[in-house]
């Protein structure tokens, strides 16, 4: 195992599974996609904030980036500023 961290992420997505949340999360300044496991299901993560994230790299068969924890990224905003797509997705 080894430790991971990523600042200014915001919520694509969330999915529940029966041992996890499964967070997918990107980054704005590399534009970075990041499927992130909680599988203590207690982090608090809005779609409309922006966070720094730490865990760990779980490498047992296969890649698992695992939240560790989570806090408001206040130093590249609190609040996502969507932007409009052609398909209308938004985010």
């Amino acid at each position: 195992m080894f430790n991971f961290s990523a600042n200014n992420l915001t919520l694509l997505s969330r999915t529940e599974c029966a041992s996890c949340f499964v967070f997918v999360m990107k980054d704005h300044h590399t534009k970075r996609v990041y499927r992130l496991y909680d599988f203590t299901k207690s982090q608090p993560i809005a779609s409309d904030q922006v966070y720094c994230i730490a865990g760990k790299v779980n490498s047992a068969d296969k890649l698992y980036l695992v939240i560790e924890s989570v806090k408001m990224d206040t130093k590249n905003g609190n609040h996502v500023q969507h932007t409009n797509t052609p398909d209308g997705a938004g985010r």
